[in-house]
C-alpha cells in the first residue's frame, strides 16, 4: 500500500468508476459496483486491490495474481486466474498512469511566500504561487501562475519562469527563460558558465559565456543535472524533453523536442539534436555533432561522429546496433579459443 504520509489518497473507487478513469472495458459482468481500495503491483496486490498485467514476455506472472481486479489486454486476459475481475485496455500503461493519478497525488503547498524567503521588490510573482523557506528570488525575475519554488531554490536576476512550474529544493536557475509546466528537480543547476577556455601564454583563460538557457514547455530536468548557458548562442532545450538525474548539457547545445537523456549522459558543447532522440545511461558525445531525429543511442556509448535520423547505434565509437552485436558475438566466440 502507498504510504499516505507522503501522498494524498482519494479513497476507494467502484469498478465502474475505475473503468471510466482508465479508459478500459469491464469484461467480467455484474461487477460494476465492487469496491477497489488501492492500485498495486502484481506482487503486492491483495484481495481489495487492482493490478496491471501487460508483460507479454512474462505470462507466467499472471498465475500469481491475488488482486480483486486486473487491467490487461485482450491477448493476455486468458492468463488471468478465475475469480479476478478483468478490465480490458488498449493501452494498459496509459491506464496505469491515469488510475494511479486518480488514487494518489503529491501534497501541494498552499499559496504562500514563507517569511524566510528573500524576494526582490522588482520581482513579479504570479497568482497562487508558493515560495519556500530560504528561497531567493532575484531582481526583475518573472514567475507565472501556480508555481512552486521549494526551499533554498535560487532564481537569479532577470530569469523568467512560466506557469505551473516547480523548482525543487536547492536548485539554481540563472540566465534562463523557461516555458510552462516545467519541473526542475532538486539540486539541478541551470544557466551556469559553459566550460570554455583558451590557452593564452601558457595559461587557460576563461572565455566569457554571454548566452542564455532557453527551456521550452513541459520539460523535466532531473536532480543534480547541469545545463550550461551558451557562450554566444543560446543553449536550447525543446518542448517535452525528459532529462534524467546527473546529466550534463554543455554550452550552445540545441536539444530538439521530446528527447530523452538518461542518467549520466554527457553532451559536449555545440551539439544539435533533432526531435525524439533517446540516449541511454552514461552516453557521451563529442562536441559539434549533429544527431538526427529519432536516433537511439545505447547505454555507455561514445559518440564521436554525426548520427543520421532514425539510426540505432551502440558502442565506443558508436556503430549500428546490429554491427555492435556481431562484434560482441565475435569476441565471445574467439575469446574461448
Amino acid at each position: 500500500m502507498v504510504d499516505t504520509v507522503f501522498y494524498n489518497y482519494s479513497g476507494a473507487k467502484k469498478i465502474a468508476e475505475i473503468a471510466k478513469i482508465s479508459h478500459s472495458v469491464l469484461a467480467t459482468e455484474g461487477k460494476e459496483n465492487e469496491l477497489i481500495e488501492n492500485v498495486c503491483s502484481i506482487e503486492s496486490a491483495g484481495s481489495e486491490d487492482i493490478c496491471f498485467f501487460y508483460d507479454k514476455k512474462n505470462k507466467a506472472m499472471a498465475q500469481n495474481i491475488k488482486a480483486k481486479a486486473c487491467i490487461t489486454t485482450t491477448d493476455l486476459a486468458a492468463f488471468v486466474p478465475d475469480g479476478v475481475i478483468v478490465l480490458i485496455s488498449e493501452n494498459p500503461k496509459l491506464s496505469f498512469i491515469e488510475l494511479v493519478s486518480a488514487f494518489y497525488s503529491e501534497f501541494k503547498p498552499a499559496t504562500k511566500i514563507e517569511d524566510s524567503a528573500s524576494v526582490s521588490k522588482s520581482a513579479r510573482i504570479g497568482k497562487h504561487c508558493y515560495i519556500g523557506h530560504g528561497a531567493v528570488i532575484g531582481d526583475d525575475v518573472v514567475i507565472g501562475d501556480n508555481c512552486v519554488i521549494e526551499a533554498n531554490a535560487v532564481i537569479a536576476r532577470g530569469c523568467q519562469i512560466g506557469n505551473n512550474c516547480r523548482i525543487g529544493n536547492n536548485a539554481s536557475i540563472a540566465y534562463c527563460l523557461m516555458g510552462n509546466d516545467c519541473y526542475i528537480y532538486t539540486g539541478a543547476r541551470i544557466g551556469q558558465d559553459g566550460f570554455g577556455f583558451s590557452v593564452v601564454e601558457g595559461r587557460h583563460k576563461r572565455i566569457p559565456q554571454i548566452g542564455r538557457v532557453i527551456i521550452g514547455n513541459d520539460v523535466e530536468v532531473g536532480a543534480n543535472t547541469c545545463i550550461d548557458r551558451g557562450a554566444l548562442d543560446d543553449t536550447i532545450i525543446g518542448d517535452g524533453c525528459r532529462i534524467d538525474n546527473l546529466v550534463q548539457v554543455a554550452h550552445n547545445d540545441k536539444i530538439g523536442r521530446c528527447c530523452i537523456l538518461v542518467a549520466q549522459t554527457g553532451i559536449a558543447g555545440s551539439c544539435t539534436f533533432g526531435d525524439y532522440v533517446v540516449c541511454g545511461g552514461q552516453t557521451g558525445f563529442a562536441d559539434h555533432l549533429n544527431i538526427g531525429s529519432g536516433a537511439q543511442v545505447g547505454a555507455q556509448s561514445g559518440v564521436m561522429r554525426d548520427i543520421e535520423a532514425g539510426a540505432i547505434v551502440m558502442g565506443t565509437p558508436t556503430v549500428p546496433f546490429k554491427d555492435f552485436m556481431r562484434q560482441v558475438a565475435f569476441l565471445q566466440k574467439n575469446s574461448k579459443k
